[in-house]
């Protein structure tokens, strides 16, 4: 019988891609894992949407965002 972690470390599973609806063209991601992320790397989403290029999660621009939100 294989033993039960307490609070087993979330990976990124193969094929699937994060997608993050965000209000703001400017946005930072580490990774989200804490010490197991990565650095913190700055983005601005030029027309609907960017990913970033160290753990490929794509961040979306709402279309609902008002033009202040999403300059």
């Amino acid at each position: 019988m294989q033993a039960l972690t307490k609070n087993p470390t979330p990976r990124p599973v193969l094929g699937l891609i994060e997608t993050i609806v965000v209000d703001s063209r400017i946005l930072s991601c580490d990774g989200g894992l804490g010490a197991l992320g990565h650095p913190r790397v700055f983005l601005r989403i030029a027309d609907h949407q960017t990913f970033c290029p160290y753990c490929s999660r794509l961040f979306v621009l709402n279309p609902e965002a008002t033009p202040g939100d999403a300059h």
